[in-house]
């Protein structure tokens, strides 16, 4: 079973871009299946909704013998077969074959089925926007983790490079040593820091592992999956330049307030239904039968009956009362989650445009510091190696350097997503794919 499932993905290319990786998440995803699943309940649903508005039609056969004086006379009758001289009290034995189609259509029900049919609709436009919603998320969730593996892997090299730069730098004071131009604690001092280096090491690779796994699992893929990202990827999104210009497009757009709003509309359309108990019922209904001692079924002994029949309960203990209120009670509900609802995305669209900011800030500041945190390792480097600075003033500078070198690629990444963050707020990322089925 595994492996036929394995062979229904969408397979992952050896160099895998950006919009490669959305385009797999989407069509191998789990959740995106279901979301499918749910649609076509949804259609069925109204396939059977609509079934009311629509004739029953059914055939029927019936074999009957006895003395009962009631079954004997209809019985007789419908054959055209009653005796003259039938003794009503004592008519006999009789027996009877009966075979016929019966038909019924409701005339109107209060507007109950019609209701039912626009709920049933409205129930798939909300597995749609419920698929929305989740592609919008997992893009969203797709591109964090595809800019996450990059960082993983950014501080990989990063911390390569400090255990080299550190195992070159204790080589020379190891030689320096010997020569008796460097103190024992140097490279004591040296190896201290070699060990911290190859631990961030492993530490980054080991984020770096977990990175892996988490954009394979999104994939759809086993979490042992390797992947090959190609890097300086961008979020190619244009969005407004202010939370005040783009909160109209995100309560427009925003799948989740969608859906709310669809309940809304199914809740009073529940209402409605609940007080159509009041309303009576009324179906036409016909029947044309054949009764027959034997089975020949003779033209002669047919018949047939239509007619209109009306149900109107006039007391239900109580019940339709109930279901009114509970139904009212409901559109209440509704009403506070459109709210809620409202409030969240205002919030999320708020922050998403904050930490935008404030990553671009970041950004800036960190390549600054970068800049100035290798030419300040260059000039202590030079200073060391003349003798007028000390280890521990080079050591510093160095992990200062790295720090700084993680911190700028970090604010990087950072910034790609909240750009991504800004555009899941806005529902961008589900819209791009509404077109799918």
């Amino acid at each position: 079973m595994k492996e036929k499932r394995e062979e229904s993905l969408m397979p992952i290319p050896k160099r895998l871009d950006l919009n490669s990786a959305i385009r797999i998440a989407l069509a191998n995803n789990p959740d995106i299946s279901i979301s499918l699943a749910r649609m076509r309940q949804s259609e069925a649903l109204i396939a059977e909704a609509a079934a009311a508005f629509w004739p029953t039609i059914g055939v029927y056969g019936e074999y009957l013998q006895g003395n009962a004086p009631s079954a004997f006379l209809f019985k007789k009758i419908d054959q055209r077969l009653l005796p003259p001289d039938a003794d009503f009290n004592d008519p006999g034995w009789f027996e009877n074959y009966e075979a016929g189609i019966q038909a019924r259509i409701n005339l109107f029900s209060g507007g109950r089925d019609y209701l039912r049919t626009r709920m049933a609709e409205t129930g798939l436009q909300i597995e749609r926007l419920d698929r929305l919603s989740i592609e919008n998320a997992l893009v969203a969730s797709v591109i964090d983790g595809y800019f996450n593996l990059l960082a993983a892997a950014d501080f990989v090299e990063v911390a390569a490079e400090s255990v080299q730069t550190v195992e070159a730098q204790l080589r020379t004071t190891q030689a320096r040593y010997r020569a008796g131009g460097a103190l024992k604690s140097d490279v004591l001092s040296l190896d201290v820091r070699l060990a911290q280096a190859r631990e961030e090491r492993i530490r980054a690779e080991n984020s770096l592992s977990l990175a892996e796994a988490a954009l394979a699992n999104l994939l759809g893929h086993d979490p042992d999956t390797r992947l090959d990202l190609v890097r300086h990827e961008k979020v190619a999104l244009s969005v407004p330049e202010t939370y005040t210009a783009a909160l109209p497009e995100a309560l427009a757009n925003r799948p989740e307030l969608q859906v709310v709003r669809r309940r809304l509309v199914q809740s009073r359309m529940a209402l409605d239904a609940a007080r159509a108990d009041y309303l009576p019922r009324i179906d036409a209904q016909g029947r044309y039968y054949f009764d027959d001692p034997g089975v020949d079924f003779e033209r002669d002994r047919e018949n047939w009956t239509l007619g209109v029949m009306v149900n109107w309960d006039l007391f239900s203990g109580f019940g339709t009362r109930a279901r009114v209120r509970q139904a009212g009670w409901a559109l209440q509900e509704m009403l506070a989650a459109d709210r809620k609802t409202t409030q969240a995305i205002q919030l999320d669209l708020k922050k998403a445009y904050l930490d935008l900011a404030q990553a671009k800030a970041r950004h800036e500041v960190t390549l600054a510091a970068e800049a100035q945190a290798n030419e300040a390792l260059r000039i202590v480097k030079m200073q060391y190696e003349g003798g007028s600075a000390d280890i521990t003033r080079y050591l510093d500078a160095e992990l200062a350097r790295n720090r700084a070198r993680m911190l700028s690629r970090a604010a990087y990444y950072d910034g790609e997503k909240a750009l991504t963050a800004v555009g899941r707020a806005l529902g961008r990322w589900g819209y791009r794919n509404d077109n799918r089925e």
